[in-house]
C-alpha cells in the first residue's frame, strides 16, 4: 500500500477543483468552449485585461480565451491542491511548460543549472541554444558550485528520465541557495512526491503522462507560489501556450482515479522488476525500489513508494532490444508514459536520440536500454508477453555473439 502524503489523498483526489459543484448544480466539470467572452463595462473590461496582463485572474469578464478559461483554471485549482501548492499554470504541452519556466527564469537571471538525466526533449531545449539562457549541467554534487550571480534557475528530474536515478530534493534546494529550484516530478506524480515540500519552488508535470492518465490528453502543468504563477501567466498569455479547455476536462477526468492507478501498477511493477532481474537476458535493472538504487533512503522519506517505471538493459544492446519490442503483442511499443496500459520504449533511439551520443552513454542511457511504462494489465499477463520479448532477444544475442566468435577465429 502507498503511504498517503496529505490525510485521506485518495478523497482529495476524487475532489480536488470541485467545491463548487453543489453550488452549481452540475456533477461533472463543467466546458467552456467559448473563445472570446462579451465585454459589456469597457472600463471593467480594461481592469479585467490589465489584471491578468500582469499576470493575475479575470477582474470580471475573461476577454479572450488565450488570457483564461474557467475549465483550465478548474484544472490548475485540482492540481494545486493535489500538490500542497497556492496555484498551478497549465500550458498546452510538458514542453510548452517547461518553455514558460525557463522563460520567466530568464527575466530574473539567465544562467540556468541543470542536473542530468532529464527527459530527452527538455535537454534538448536546454542545449539548443533556442531559448536565451547559458546552461550548466552539473552533477547533484556539483550544483552549489555551479551556481553564479547570474543564476536564475536550478532544473532537476526526479525519478529521472529515463534511468530512474534519484535526486534529494532538499540537499539540492539547500545547495542551490537563494536560486529557486524547479522539479520535474512526472515520473512520481503527487501520489508518490510533493516537491515543494521540500522546499523546491515549483514541480512540474507532464500532464499527458498520470495525471491524464488515459492516453489522450496533451497538457503540462506547473505548481508553484502565487508570485512566480504570476510570472508564468504572463508569458503564457504572449507566447499562447494555454491549455485547451477540452483537454482540461480530460486531465480533470484522470485525477480522481490517479491514487488507485498508481498504487495498482506500482505493485505490479515490483513483480516485473524481480523477474527482469532475474532473467539472464537482462543486464541491468533500474528501479527505485531495486537494490542498492536507494541508497540515502530517499523512499519513506521524500516519496512515497518506488513508482511504476522500470528500465532495463537487454543483452546484445540495440538488435536484441528491437527483436524483443518487435515480438511483444500486448505491451505497446510507443513513447509517452502513465497510461492506463503498458507502454515500451528505446530511449537512446527515440526520447533521448537528439542528445549527443557521448553524453547518453555518459547518463547511462545504453543502445540496449528500454523503458518500461507500467500500466493496469495484470503482472502475469505482462510477464508472458515480456518473456516470449526475452526470447526473441535472445535469439537475436545469440545468433550476434556466435557470428563474432566465429570473426575472430
Amino acid at each position: 500500500m502507498i503511504r498517503s502524503l496529505l490525510p485521506d489523498f485518495d478523497t482529495l483526489a476524487v475532489h480536488a477543483g470541485r467545491a463548487d459543484f453543489h453550488a452549481l448544480g452540475v456533477h461533472a466539470p463543467p466546458i467552456d468552449l467559448s473563445s472570446t467572452y462579451p465585454v459589456p463595462d469597457p472600463e471593467q473590461g480594461t481592469a479585467s485585461y490589465d489584471a491578468m496582463a500582469a499576470g493575475g485572474t479575470p477582474q470580471g469578464s475573461a476577454i479572450y480565451a488565450r488570457l483564461h478559461n474557467p475549465t483550465v483554471a478548474r484544472a490548475e485549482q485540482a492540481v494545486a491542491e493535489l500538490e500542497g501548492a497556492e496555484a498551478c499554470v497549465a500550458f498546452a504541452s510538458g514542453m510548452a511548460a517547461t518553455t514558460a519556466i525557463l522563460l520567466a527564469a530568464a527575466m530574473h537571471g539567465r544562467h540556468v543549472v541543470a542536473v542530468r538525466p532529464l527527459y530527452g526533449g527538455t535537454d534538448h531545449l536546454l542545449d539548443s541554444g533556442l531559448l536565451p539562457i547559458d546552461v550548466t549541467f552539473a552533477e547533484p554534487h556539483e550544483v552549489a558550485q555551479a551556481i553564479r550571480p547570474d543564476t536564475g534557475l536550478v532544473f532537476i528530474e526526479t525519478p529521472a528520465n529515463p534511468t530512474l536515478d534519484l535526486l534529494d530534493i532538499s540537499a539540492i534546494v539547500r545547495d542551490a541557495g537563494t536560486v529557486p529550484v524547479v522539479v520535474d516530478s512526472t515520473f512520481a506524480t503527487p501520489v508518490l512526491q510533493q516537491p515543494l515540500r521540500h522546499g523546491a519552488t515549483m514541480v512540474l508535470h507532464s500532464a499527458t503522462k498520470f495525471l491524464g492518465g488515459h492516453g489522450d490528453v496533451v497538457a503540462g502543468v506547473v505548481a508553484t507560489s502565487e508570485v512566480w504563477a504570476r510570472r508564468l501567466r504572463q508569458v503564457r498569455i504572449l507566447t499562447g501556450g494555454i491549455l485547451h479547455p477540452l483537454a482540461a476536462f480530460l486531465l480533470l477526468r484522470g485525477l480522481p482515479t490517479l491514487p488507485m492507478r498508481v498504487e495498482h501498477a506500482q505493485r505490479t511493477a515490483g513483480v516485473l522488476m524481480e523477474r527482469l532481474a532475474a532473467h539472464p537476458m537482462i543486464t541491468g535493472v533500474h528501479y527505485p525500489g531495486h537494490a542498492g538504487s536507494d541508497p540515502t533512503g530517499l523512499i519513506g522519506r521524500q516519496m512515497a513508494g518506488p513508482g511504476t517505471l522500470i528500465a532495463f538493459e537487454v543483452r546484445g544492446g540495440v538488435d536484441a532490444a528491437n527483436a524483443l519490442m518487435r515480438a511483444l503483442t500486448l505491451i505497446t511499443p510507443a513513447v509517452s508514459l502513465g497510461s492506463t496500459d503498458t507502454l515500451i520504449q528505446h530511449p537512446a533511439g527515440l526520447t533521448h536520440r537528439l542528445l549527443d551520443p557521448a553524453v547518453r552513454e555518459a547518463e547511462g542511457i545504453t543502445d540496449g536500454l528500454l523503458r518500461l511504462s507500467v500500466g493496469l494489465e495484470s503482472a502475469e499477463a505482462l510477464w508472458r508477453d515480456l518473456a516470449a520479448g526475452l526470447d526473441a532477444a535472445e535469439d537475436v544475442a545469440e545468433h550476434t555473439e556466435g557470428t563474432l566468435a566465429m570473426s575472430s577465429r
